[in-house]
């Protein structure tokens, strides 16, 4: 089972609690885009096994939506971390690399 971490309430809730949201950090395009920007953007996914940076929300808990860093292929869970973060912090991107030396990166 999954657990993920709240980083606004501090709940570590299992995934039944949580209502997962996606790929984090996306260029989102919307009204006034070109109809390649917008089918890239909803169809055109690499989804490599590996890590991945991912949105939730705390449904049964604070309701707010943060993002987690975590193992496509074994679920291990590297951290989470508020919503409104343009980007992973440093110290959870070095977490990652620590384990995985062969990581690439978050872009």
């Amino acid at each position: 089972m999954l657990i993920l971490e709240c980083p606004y309430c501090g709940v570590k809730a299992e995934e039944t609690e949580l209502s997962p949201g996606g790929e984090a950090h996306l260029k989102r395009f919307g009204p006034g885009s070109s109809p390649e920007e917008f089918e890239d953007y909803m169809f055109a996914r690499q989804n490599p096994k590996g890590v991945h940076f991912e949105r939730w929300r705390h449904s049964y808990g604070c309701g707010k939506w943060f993002l987690a860093a975590r193992c496509t292929a074994t679920l291990e869970v590297f951290g989470t971390y508020p919503a409104q973060s343009s980007e992973p912090p440093a110290e959870l991107v070095e977490k990652i690399k620590a384990k995985r030396p062969q990581w690439k990166g978050w872009k």
